[in-house]
């Protein structure tokens, strides 16, 4: 019975898939043979009574590498394949749910805390890390029957606060964690044999229950009432596929770290090639996975040669799949957009205008109350808690609004973008960072540190726009042909998004100085922004805003469909490209001021959603607030919760705006 559908699904396999094998096969096959040809022979030939090093090598460290990048590319492509089906999310991938932020969480405390673990090996700290945060996310998303959007929300969130955590940790203890760095950037340099042995056993133990799952995932496609209809118990299919989809990915996690490109770019490259049925998506995302990541370290062994284990494959798998991804973009079909057919677990009914209106005044009443407590309230120089008094006013203000307005307006812009977004393609995990505009800014900081050195805030602050205006404009030219479509933009983004990511995981790896004050940058600090700075944020703030509200209508019409749209007279091509470039504006206004941790983009409007307020403009307006309130909330307690130190306003947004929002998700059925 199980090899049936298999042999329908091979004969049902498109050609598209199998010429995109066959393209990275010929590389792989002239690589191999450059790099192994005059070591094959060691395979056969007796061992000699000398000390023969190369053989050595060869044997107990080549070897193993190439077949650990076939069983690592394969499960990380089988795993994303299986989330963006089960979630109906084609930007889902196995760092949706946090597997990898909850491994580096786990090994960061070991480190500092907690050495004696390591005893039982690296891998089992990384595996207990990412079994705990999947518990975490399956604890979360229980009371919603682990519903696809909670399901993607809880893992986005516990991965954004174990990731947060973890940059914390490093921030404050760079010594001992810098070797997270290069765990980060996804190693497959071996020793032996037994990483992979292990590995191999574990994906076998696993793979007869992807197997067993081919049939009744194919029928969720049909929508989860139609698949209830038959008889499918439906919750508990998604919470079976996520955890088989979890196991593959913290398996591969804990054996060679992060390398988390490969399973979101896999299945996509997969379906664009033209594979439509889901046993076909994961047979060849399997093979494409596997090929793409043994291609990609061949070329680091032969690019980098004797330094090639210190060389991160998971940065250069981004590097060579961005290419690939953006060449296929155009064949993106509509179909990509995720189905709508259930929606987030939220049964609150519409509120009325009235009750709109109550809800808008609490969350304007609530900012205007922080403001005062951030402006007037704080530690003094010796540490106490103080309201400012009158003296005090002159020497303390000039030093506090500027950076509290900048973190406010920052918020604000952001928040403005992630609505934008999330309305435009109808996909709750857009947020501002998806565009890549974040990654470009990061690029051309890291560009400035690495060649110039020592960076000040202004020069760092034209860096970071300089970075955001290019990386804008090149995601505009690649959607320019196809008419601004928001799939075929998000995508571009994720792919420029991971190419300058790689880029700046390689030169993180390197263990440089400067690979800290980057992570410094990128965590948000915000105290070096000056008046005239937060003056012009405030201004770009208000005027993004007040773009999108007279956008509201144009809006509120492409939640029809583009066609419906398009049948009322609206330009969907014009509208397309306003929103996406007025989202990407914002988000290059505001990455400069609290670097690129855009963390308040995507939760605001989901924590304004989760109040039940409905309606483009109420909602806007509230988003805005919301993601004013959570950097300004942030900035404040970076101030004063470790006085005389202050810690990142991007990190500690996180662990702010994260715990409100798996509050709500909790108060809503």
């Amino acid at each position: 019975m199980i090899s049936s559908p298999l042999n329908k699904a091979h004969r049902q396999l498109p050609h598209g898939p199998a010429l995109l094998a066959l393209m990275l096969v010929i590389p792989i096959l002239i690589l191999g043979a450059m790099l192994l040809s005059s070591k094959l022979p060691m395979l056969w030939q007796p061992p000699s009574a000398a000390y023969d090093p190369d053989r050595m090598v060869f044997l107990y460290s080549t070897l193993p590498r190439l077949v650990m990048a076939v069983l690592c590319g394969g499960a990380l492509a089988a795993s994303g394949a299986i989330l963006q089906q089960v979630l109906r999310n084609p930007l889902a991938s196995p760092t949706t749910l946090g597997i990898d932020a909850g491994a580096r969480l786990a090994l960061a405390l070991a480190t500092l805390f907690f050495p004696a673990l390591f005893g039982w090996g690296r891998d089992v700290v990384a595996l207990l890390g990412s079994s705990l945060a999947a518990c975490l996310v399956f604890a979360l998303a229980r009371r919603q029957d682990f519903a696809p959007i909670p399901l993607v929300l809880s893992g986005l969130l516990v991965g954004l606060y174990c990731g947060a955590l973890a940059s914390i940790l490093a921030l404050i203890d760079s010594r001992w964690l810098a070797s997270l760095f290069i765990w980060g950037g996804g190693s497959l340099s071996q020793q032996s044999w037994q990483p992979t042995v292990d590995l191999s056993i574990r994906l076998a133990l696993a793979a007869p229950f992807a197997v067993f799952l081919l049939r009744p995932l194919t029928l969720l496609e049909l929508g989860d009432d139609a698949a209830r209809g038959l008889g499918l118990p439906v919750s508990r299919l998604r919470l079976g596929a996520v955890a088989l989809a979890v196991v593959l990915s913290a398996f591969t996690v804990s054996a060679v770290g992060v390398i988390g490109f490969v399973g979101l770019v896999a299945p996509i490259l997969t379906r664009l090639a033209g594979a439509r049925d889901f046993t076909a998506r994961l047979v060849w995302s399997t093979l494409i996975g596997a090929l793409l990541l043994l291609l990609t370290d061949l070329l680091v062994q032969y690019g980098a040669g004797a330094s090639s284990d210190l060389l991160p494959t998971g940065a250069v798998t981004a590097i060579l799949g961005s290419p690939i991804l953006l060449w296929l973009l155009p064949r993106l079909q509509a179909s990509m957009r995720p189905s709508s057919g259930h929606t987030s677990g939220t049964r609150a009914a519409r509120l009325n205008n009235s009750q709109n209106r109550l809800v808008m005044a609490a969350l304007a009443v609530g900012l205007l109350g922080l403001v005062l407590v951030v402006l007037f309230f704080g530690r003094a120089p010796d540490g106490s808690w103080h309201w400012l008094a009158q003296t005090e006013l002159s020497t303390a203000l000039p030093w506090r609004w500027p950076r509290s307005l900048a973190v406010a307006s920052a918020g604000a812009l952001l928040a403005t973008a992630g609505f934008v977004l999330q309305r435009l393609t109808g996909n709750e995990m857009a947020s501002p960072e998806i565009l890549g505009i974040s990654a470009g800014s990061t690029f051309a900081v890291a560009i400035g540190l690495f060649v110039i050195g020592d960076m000040s805030s202004v020069e760092a602050f034209l860096a970071a726009m300089a970075g955001a205006a290019a990386t804008l404009f090149l995601v505009l030219l690649l959607g320019r042909r196809a008419g601004f479509a928001p799939e075929r933009m998000l995508l571009a983004g994720i792919a420029i998004s991971a190419l300058l990511d790689a880029v700046i995981g390689m030169l993180s790896a390197t263990g440089d100085p400067r690979s800290f004050q980057l992570l410094s940058w990128m965590s948000g600090v915000a105290s070096g922004v000056q008046p005239v700075g937060a003056a012009s944020a405030a201004v770009v703030a208000a005027l993004m805003l007040a773009v999108t509200l007279l956008a509201r209508r144009p809006i509120e019409l492409l939640a029809l469909g583009a066609p419906s749209a398009g049948g009322l007279g609206l330009n969907v091509r014009s509208v397309h490209l306003l929103l996406l470039a007025l989202a990407a504006i914002a988000t290059a206004a505001a990455t400069p001021l609290v670097g690129p941790l855009t963390f308040a983009g995507l939760i605001a409007p989901h924590l304004v959603r989760l109040t039940g307020v409905r309606g483009a403009l109420p909602s806007l307006l509230g988003s805005a607030c919301a993601g004013a309130t959570i950097l300004l909330a942030a900035d404040w307690l970076a101030r004063v919760c470790a006085f005389p130190f202050q810690l990142p306003t991007g990190l500690v947004a996180c662990l702010v705006g994260a715990p409100v929002l798996l509050w709500l998700l909790q108060r809503r059925a």
